[in-house]
């Protein structure tokens, strides 16, 4: 019997018409590629890493049929990160005639079901009352978002004393990257050449494979930046303006001034999205915007901003209990234009309609960016594109240009002289990001500053690892050259009008008096986003190149850089863009080469 025929086997005679969430009629080729390379080895232990949208559950409810329907396990507990995904994992399973409870707390379970839905922190509670099922009868544990069985230490452990004797256990993860060193319970490290163990997948299927089979939509970043001003505790007023290199401190203060619902710059961003949500709409009727807010606050306050903007009310999600979970489910069926969700609620949001996002969070992990922006990537038919808009930060910018990388979770990092990683993020602020209760921290009462004002301005999109626009105001022409992208649109579509809305841009700006340009005039690959450590690099770089130059030619130090700035143009080197002091550089080195 063929790996689908077995499969099929075991499902309802609804599973040919599941769509919205969680199944198909037919596997994709890389869940099919997955099921066969499982029956091959037929391992205990399988962990499946893939992108967003692209299938893990269907996927993880086809192997489970098989197993069940060739007698390996008797039963199935699914655990997942949240009480909306348990039961979105118990009505998929529903679909595919496997009956999971998903509010099983105790005791017997009873005869009609074939297992339970449970959240990750339900068996931390009760580690022994899990153990003892899968002792009693063999069990297929599915473990969705395993990297949330490193969370914490009691998490894990309780994974590991509830599971351990499980016949089968299969892992999905979207994102098997975390930012500390916890194991994560069942997952398989090995040892690469340089010492440093990485998990290894026992199947993968990433982004840039499931962007090129159409699985998942392109996504199309749009960056704001604009100018702020904030009263930090000792009084002093300070103004900088997103995405010039900060110290890190005062990129975050910047940060969160932009998302404070009372300054200028989200009220901007969010009429910016309702008008690319309009767009798309003209093509995909029922699409969906989503945005993610840091607390209860801040969301409420952008729900009345968009009920203001829209005159429709949005939908909002403020935590995680019965209540959320059924907004959530109401809006997914309905064709409601905006939600606000407060943090890790994204994780739990499985809307296939969602297509717009508004990243208003001040979290700056790897790990929570990619969760987020995956919540718009599910693809329903050919040709739909996902937008996310985002303030012009230098680490967001990192993220969104380096979606299609592939990341392991790393165990040992070796912490060397003078070197850091990008992606050790603190374990606090994982901690933010992974909450599960929206209560009220109290952080907005102990933030270091005050906001007072904030301005926005389109600043560039990013799209395929690329950068395209000039700055424009917002409600410019220019502005909404990118705003009015279509909505369907095949891949290579996207790269080429973009590249075309650049080339109008360019050629209008032309045009105008020098005096009429009151943004910076230069198309987005020429105004590259540093962070002040970048930047201090570069200063150190070209102090090293003149240091080499002066002994070559004999020069003080004081002449070159003056001969530099008048030949390249520009202000003192500490006080030069990134853009400068790369041109210095390139500069010094060619006066060094002619001199050979």
């Amino acid at each position: 019997m063929t790996t689908t025929a077995a499969s099929s086997h075991h499902l309802s005679p609804a599973f040919p018409g599941r769509a919205p969430w969680g199944t198909a009629g037919k596997l994709r080729a890389w869940q099919q590629g997955a099921m066969d390379r499982y029956i091959q080895e037929q391992p205990r232990d399988f962990l499946a890493v893939a992108t967003p949208g692209a299938g893990k559950t269907t996927f993880a409810l086809t192997l489970a049929s098989w197993l069940l329907h060739h007698h390996v396990v008797q039963q199935v507990t699914v655990v997942a990160p949240t009480e909306h995904l348990k039961k979105q994992w118990a009505e998929a399973a529903a679909r595919v005639g496997i009956k999971l409870d998903p509010e099983y707390s105790a005791g017997p379970l009873s005869r009609e079901y074939h297992g339970v839905a449970v959240t990750y922190a339900g068996v931390g509670v009760r580690p022994m009352l899990h153990r003892n099922r899968v002792e009693q009868r063999k069990t297929l544990v599915i473990l969705d978002e395993i990297h949330h069985a490193g969370d914490s230490k009691s998490w894990g452990e309780a994974c590991l004393e509830a599971f351990e004797p499980a016949t089968r256990r299969l892992a999905l993860t979207g994102t098997p990257f975390r930012s500390d060193t916890n194991p994560i319970p069942f997952v398989a490290y090995e040892e690469g050449n340089d010492g440093i163990r990485r998990s290894a997948a026992d199947y993968t299927y990433g982004y840039g494979s499931a962007l090129g089979d159409g699985v998942v939509r392109p996504v199309i970043f749009l960056s704001y930046s604009g100018n702020m001003r904030w009263r930090t505790k000792a009084g002093d007023e300070i103004a900088a303006r997103l995405g010039e290199p900060m110290t890190k401190d005062a990129v975050s203060q910047a940060w969160r001034t932009a998302l404070d619902p009372r300054g200028d710059w989200m009220p901007n961003v969010l009429q910016a999205a309702d008008r690319r949500l309009g767009e798309v709409r003209k093509a995909i009727p029922d699409a969906g915007g989503l945005v993610i807010a840091s607390d209860q606050d801040s969301a409420r306050a952008y729900a009345k901003l968009i009920r203001e903007i829209t005159g429709d009310k949005a939908t909002l999600v403020l935590s995680d209990d019965a209540g959320a979970s059924q907004r959530i489910d109401d809006f997914s069926r309905s064709d409601d234009r905006w939600m606000v969700a407060v943090r890790m609620v994204s994780e739990g949001v499985d809307v296939p309609r969602l297509a717009v996002g508004v990243y208003a969070t001040t979290i700056s992990t790897p790990l929570f960016f990619a969760q987020a922006v995956g919540r718009f990537v599910r693809s329903r038919r050919r040709g739909e594109t996902a937008s996310v808009f985002l303030p012009t930060v230098p680490d967001l910018l990192t993220f969104a240009n380096e979606m299609e990388v592939e990341r392991d979770h790393v165990l040992d990092k070796p912490k060397k002289q003078g070197e850091e990683d990008p992606y050790a993020e603190s374990e606090k602020e994982m901690d933010e990001a992974n909450k599960q209760e929206d209560e009220d921290t109290g952080e907005q009462d102990m933030l270091p500053f005050e906001a007072l004002e904030s301005d926005a301005v389109f600043d560039r999109v990013l799209y395929d690892g690329a950068e395209f626009g000039m700055q424009a105001h917002p409600g410019s022409e220019e502005e909404q050259d990118y705003l009015g992208i279509p909505g369907l649109l095949e891949p290579d579509q996207v790269q080429m009008l973009l590249q075309k809305r650049q080339a109008r841009q360019i050629a209008h700006s032309k045009k105008k008096p020098a005096e009429e340009a009151d943004l910076l005039e230069l198309p987005a690959e020429r105004r590259p986003v540093v962070s002040h450590k970048e930047l201090l690099e570069l200063r150190k770089q070209l102090n090293t190149m003149v240091g080499a130059y002066v002994h070559q030619s004999g020069k003080p130090h004081g002449v070159i850089h003056t001969e530099l700035r008048r030949t390249c143009g520009g202000p003192p080197s500490a006080e030069a863009t990134a853009g400068q002091l790369r041109q210095r550089i390139a500069k010094v080195q060619e006066w060094a080469t002619r001199m050979k």
